[in-house]
């Protein structure tokens, strides 16, 4: 008993070594609190941001790919370029003079086709056009839809006539005249009013009388003869005459005027400058 007492002393060491005091342990890395670790927190949030708008990325580069793609199909393909070009709405003009004037580029991308140039250089060189409406047809045309300016008024220059609208523009001039349009005769220079009121002036005031006859009185107007501002008389077919005033109340002469034509088929002369009191003579 006292040997193996002795020895128990005498190697201390191996005691130590029964309790498992071996070689040390590696110490405890603190757990961190920053995500600098390929798992710390900050990293798990970028992965759920991500997770979570993950559609919204995608939905913008296909956007950018559409848009991308898109941009080739209009301007730098050949399936959306102008192929033919047709014109509607002349009457007197024929559609080729305004393909002509349009000069619509064809082969151009359809998308880039300036309409509002195209419609001024209609305009422009054509000037018997009013307005043209200058239209995309996909995915290989363009329609021009064009309205012509009407003659109300004959102005005779040498042997050939200018045509004036309703608006008082002068817009083309024909060798004959044309069928139902008046001619205008000025006679302003003995008009003591003739300072007052110069020959544009009266041309303007013949012009809305004219504009405002009913189209069945037009068309039975050989002449509208100014004297002054308000001294207007009407030649009819048939040698008949109106004294239609001045050019105000142009409507309710117009009607007076129809009303005494039908009532009275066989004068040859009215009277309608104060159109609510209408006189007819010669029946």
């Amino acid at each position: 008993m006292a040997g193996a007492t002795t020895a128990q002393r005498g190697n201390p060491g191996s005691a130590r070594k029964g309790k498992g005091s071996g070689s040390p342990k590696p110490p405890k890395q603190p757990r961190s609190s920053g995500g600098s670790g390929p798992q710390g927190p900050g990293v798990q949030r970028l992965v759920r941001r991500l997770r979570h708008r993950g559609p919204v990325l995608l939905t913008l580069l296909a956007a950018v790919l559409l848009t991308g793609g898109g941009s080739w199909v209009l301007y730098g393909s050949s399936w959306l370029r102008v192929e033919k070009v047709t014109a509607s709405g002349t009457q007197v003009l024929t559609p080729e003079q305004v393909l002509a004037a349009a000069a619509v580029p064809v082969g151009a991308p359809l998308v880039g086709v300036d309409t509002d140039e195209i419609a001024a250089r209609v305009r422009s060189r054509l000037p018997r056009v009013d307005s043209v409406d200058v239209v995309r047809a996909w995915p290989h045309g363009i329609g021009l839809k064009v309205t012509e300016r009407k003659p109300v008024l004959l102005i005779k220059k040498d042997a050939k006539f200018v045509e004036v609208d309703a608006s008082g523009v002068r817009f083309d001039t024909a060798a004959k005249a044309p069928a139902g349009v008046p001619v205008l005769e000025l006679s302003a220079a003995q008009s003591p009013s003739g300072r007052r009121f110069d020959e544009e002036r009266l041309l303007h005031e013949a012009v809305g009388v004219a504009g405002d006859l009913p189209e069945a009185v037009a068309k039975e107007t050989v002449q509208v003869r100014v004297g002054s501002y308000d001294s207007v008389v009407l030649e009819l077919t048939r040698g008949r005459t109106v004294v239609w005033g001045s050019g105000e109340q142009g409507e309710a002469k117009g009607r007076a005027l129809t009303a005494l034509l039908k009532a009275a088929p066989k004068a040859d002369h009215f009277d309608v400058s104060v159109p609510t009191a209408p006189a007819v003579s010669g029946s």
